[in-house]
Order: C-alpha cells, then structure tokens, then sequence
C-alpha cells in the first residue's frame, strides 16, 4: 500500500463543505437559510420565539398537550410553558419505554433588561435604566441601534404587548458612550470597565411637555407611551420589556455565505430542531423538540431547563402509554443543540485549531464543555460519541469536532447537563458562531443547513 493510500485509510482530512455539497444541497440550504433568516427576523426574544413556534405547530396539526390525552403513533403535541418555552413531540410507533430522541436549544440570548423602576429624567434627558442579561461585552452597546421589546401586564390585568424600533418609521432607542476627545480617563481602563453596567441607560427622549415643574421630558414619554398602549408609570412593575439591537437579519460577505443576526446564539440552533420536527413523519422512536428559556443565566427558574416542565410533558406521555417515565429517560437520547465556537483567525491566540470548529466544515459536535478542568461540562461517553458519529456519518451530513478554544482562556456550558441530569445520554452538537454574544453574530449558511439536517437524522435514529 502506497503512502498516499495509507494517508487516505487512516487519517483524517476535514474539508471545507462547499467542496462537498451537489447543486441541489446549494438550492436546499439557500431557501433554508431564507426561513431561518424571517423566523430571527420574527423572533428576538424568548417570547417570541415561542409563540412563533406555536402558531407554526398549529398550522401543520400539532395540538396543545392536556394531561389525559392520549398518546398514539403519528400524534402531534406540543407543551407551551408559560409563553416562554415550548416542547413539541411526534408520537412514534415504538413505546415511550423504548426512549425518545430530543433535539433541545434555548431561545433566550445576551441583552438589556428594563428594571421593575427605569423611567427617569436627567439634565432635559429621560431614560430607561437597565440590567444586563447573560454575558456581555457592555462596550458593544452604546451607540448602535436598539429597539423595545416585552410585555406589560396593565393595572386592569390586560397584557399589552410591546415593539418599539423594528419597523423602518419606527424610532429606535440608544445608549450614548463618551468623545474621544474626554476619553483620556476612560481609554486606560480595562474592557470590562470602559462602561459601567450604571451606565447603560437607554435614551427615550428630550422633549419637555408645556407647563411649569419637574420631570417635564419624563411625562411627556409617559405620555406617548400612555396614548400607544395605555399604560401608567407603576405598570412598569408588572413589566418584561427586553433592549435588543434593532435591524433586521442580513447576508454578509460579497458572495452572501454568512449570516449577520443578533441572537444566532442560539436560535440558530433553535430553529434547526424545530424546522426538522416539523418535516418528519411518523417515527420510530418518538421524536422531541425542546426550547427553553434562561440557559445564559444558568438554566434556572420556571421556564429553564432544570424546572420541572419537561417531567410534566413527557410524564404525561408516558402515562398515556403506562409508562414509568424514569424508563423513558433512561433509553432516550439528547442532542443538545447549542452553538459552537467558531475559529477566528484575528484572533488565533484563544483558539486550538486542531480542536476548534470551522466556518463550513458543518455541524460541530462537541464531546464536553466546561471552564479549564471541565467544570460544569456534561462530557459525553465514548458510546454517546459513536452514536452521533454514526447517525450523522449514515445520513451524510458534514460535520466537525469542537472546543472551546485553548484550555485556560475562559469556558461555557449548555443544557447538556440539565438533560444527563435526568439520567439522558446528551452530546452537545450545533452551529459555529463568529463575535458569540456580541449584539450582532455571524454564522454560515452552510453550517446552519448541517444543523437542520442533523436534528432531523437524531429524530429518525
């Protein structure tokens, strides 16, 4: 056997997937890539994502999940929780005691939260105070577009829903930074103090209403608002109004590979799990979608993932079919599906490339998370391993192997520990992500297309 013949037996050579895509997978991830991009362009909050998901379930039969309903091969159901996650299932045709294969993502992504008393006025100015959500760069928010999102839940008890700065005659809202020519001070500062989280406060208005006293700009904002969607000041405690970058999804580059959105992370991912559950037919094993809320504070709380309200889905499943839901979990699957580090080469000293995901080298399948010693990772088994391989490998879907970039750099995690918690064999798996957290993302088109079809191929495993 020659060298070259030995090289192709045994090593492995990663190849950039254009190179490995017919025409016709051009044609199928273009149009793709133009429902994920109007599903981001329709979702930018939690909120939104979920009910986007809802109207789109019902639109193709899936029905609100009850306790009591029946649970029969083909059923479609899906599991609102509270507006701020979902879970949706096609019933297979093998019992839940076989298991069930779950692609799982999050919906929620880094931001500005209003606090429960924001509207102020300073100096002729008025304002919203925020807080940060997630991880942030807090330098990466002044001075772009931002745009209101969330909900008020009104004296009365009518909730209003909030949308401020998308539309193109719609204002937008902003956080101012300081001249460069007073910045002496400031530019000796490190990044995470060249602006405070104090100091993220969001521009309303300057607009004083006629007549004499103080807070005239304030009023005249409480106002507006008032005439829009009769609210008053004290309805601010009963609120969820969210900042985000304002704009719209766009191609990026000359030949238009990437896609520029805020919230990539992970809705990309997101998006994937659910645009594949919703073209499958009747599976083996039954098939799950999960979103869920607050896994970049953590995973905590009602509508995250370590709350209870996955036991109530599929316990409630399994009860239709007599099944001990323990059982379930225990031959059941997870793909979680959350996005990986992509490499970049400004900035190469962070990265391992030998371990590190690619622009268009597909799908990332990462073996463990974590921060320096795999604190916090769920790491997957060698068997968990071979499973995605294997399924992905049949399917011939292009995909990598991924980090988190050099050991002592920093770290991360997902919802794979919530779902092995549950006694769930979870790998981690999804699409790479270029300026992760920052207000707007980049990821590729073609990896994105990976992603959909690897959800799809975890379903029907």
């Amino acid at each position: 056997m020659t060298t070259e013949e030995l090289r192709e037996r045994l090593l492995s050579s990663p190849k950039n997937g254009y190179t490995r895509i017919s025409d016709a997978q051009r044609a199928e991830m273009e149009a793709y890539a133009k429902r994920y991009m109007a599903f981001m362009n329709a979702a930018k909050t939690e909120r939104e994502a979920t009910a986007w998901a809802v109207a789109r379930a019902e639109e193709l039969g899936f029905r609100p999940f009850t306790p009591g309903m029946a649970a029969a091969p083909g059923d479609r159901v899906y599991y609102n929780n509270r507006d701020k996650s979902i879970a949706l299932a096609v019933i297979g045709t093998e019992g839940l005691e076989r298991g069930v294969n779950i692609c799982a993502a999050h919906v929620d992504s880094p931001r500005l939260d209003v606090k429960p008393n924001p509207l102020y006025e300073d100096t002729g100015i008025a304002y919203f105070k925020t807080h940060y959500y997630g991880g942030i760069k807090k330098y990466q928010w002044p001075t772009i577009p931002l745009a209101l999102h969330g909900v008020i839940c009104r004296k009365d008890g009518t909730r209003v829903t909030v949308t401020i700065g998308e539309d193109q005659d719609d204002p937008i809202l902003m956080v101012t930074d300081l001249l460069v020519h007073l910045s002496a001070d400031q530019m000796q500062k490190t990044a995470s103090k060249v602006v405070a989280a104090e100091q993220l406060n969001v521009i309303l208005g300057t607009e004083p209403m006629e007549g004499e006293g103080s807070d005239l700009v304030k009023l005249n904002i409480m106002k507006l608002l008032n005439e829009k969607y009769g609210i008053i000041e004290a309805d601010f405690h009963s609120a969820e109004l969210t900042v985000v970058p304002a704009g719209r999804c766009r191609e990026v580059g000359l030949d238009r590979s990437l896609i520029s959105a805020y919230g990539h992370d992970d809705r990309v991912c997101a998006f994937a799990a659910l645009d594949s559950i919703f073209s499958i037919d009747t599976p083996a094993k039954t098939a799950m979608c999960i979103l869920a809320d607050k896994e970049e504070i953590g995973s905590v709380g009602i509508s995250g993932m370590e709350s209870r309200f996955f036991e109530r889905f599929i316990g409630g499943l399994c009860h239709a079919q007599g099944v001990n839901p323990a059982d379930c979990f225990a031959n059941s699957f997870c793909l979680s599906t959350d996005v990986a580090i992509a490499y970049d080469p400004n900035f190469a000293e962070v990265h391992d490339l030998r371990n590190n995901a690619q622009l268009n080298y597909g799908v990332a399948v990462t073996k463990y998370t974590g921060a320096r010693g795999k604190s916090g990772a769920s790491d997957a088994s060698a068997e968990a391993m071979f499973h995605v391989r294997k399924t992905l490998d049949d399917a011939g879907i292009i995909w990598q192997v991924a980090t988190l970039g050099k050991v002592d750099q920093g770290g991360g995690g997902t919802i794979a520990y919530c779902m092995a918690n549950r006694n769930i064999v979870t790998v981690d798996a999804g699409v790479p992500v270029l300026s992760m957290h920052a207000p707007l993302e980049l990821v590729s088109k073609l990896d994105a297309y990976m992603g959909m079809l690897a959800c799809k191929a975890i379903y029907l495993a």
